[in-house]
């Protein structure tokens, strides 16, 4: 069974293979398909909204069961900012290390206690009947200050989780704890009852 994922994040792509390939889904992108996506505007208000309207946009262009992911990071201390505006809240041509550095400049006086922060991960499956399946996942940890590691991509280099940031995770280490990963195993739950109620689980 094919399954085309909405994204253009190579490294995101990677992460939503690892837990699909076990269920006997081929996750695809619009390009191996040969597909152009539509630009879609990305302008609900929550990471769910947003992961729909992506989700929605790829099945209908491409007549194949779609997975979108929209994800980003929360900051206790900048009122929940970046949240859905994570990809651009440094610009549109911001780097992750542009990125990472915008929020350690706005922290630099935050005390370690008050450096809250959270990951978040809305996954929408959106199928050519209409049906849906909608996961959320989260992984609560704090900012960092200064950057470590090479691993993980956007802002994993300055999010501590239980004391040392994503950037100097494993990808399996990610995997068990990360926002992703959390909600990419309750999509698994919920594409395995799917997929058996409606005789289509192999």
């Amino acid at each position: 069974m094919k399954f085309i994922i909405a994204t253009n994040n190579a490294k995101k792509l990677v992460e939503l293979e690892r837990i699909l390939q076990p269920l006997g889904i081929e996750a695809v992108t619009a390009k191996q398909e040969g597909i152009a996506l539509d630009d879609v505007e990305e302008n609900g208000t929550t990471f769910m909204e947003n992961s729909f309207i992506k989700a929605d946009s790829a099945c209908k262009k491409s007549g194949l069961p779609a997975i979108a992911d929209d994800s980003g990071i929360c900051v206790d201390a900048l009122g929940g900012a970046p949240g859905i505006y994570s990809a651009r809240f440094a610009g549109e041509e911001a780097t992750d290390e542009d990125k990472n550095a915008l929020i350690l400049e706005k922290l630099k006086n935050v005390e370690q206690s008050k450096r809250g922060a959270h990951y978040v991960s809305a996954i929408s499956c959106v199928f050519p009947n209409g049906d849906k399946i909608q996961v959320e996942g989260k992984c609560f940890g704090d900012i960092a200050y200064e950057p470590s590691g090479n691993g993980g991509f956007g802002y994993d280099p300055i999010f501590l989780y239980e004391g040392r940031s994503f950037g100097d995770f494993t990808p399996d280490e990610k995997d068990k704890v990360s926002h992703r990963g959390n909600s990419l195993r309750m999509l698994k739950e919920e594409l395995i009852k799917y997929l058996e109620e409606n005789n289509a689980y192999k």
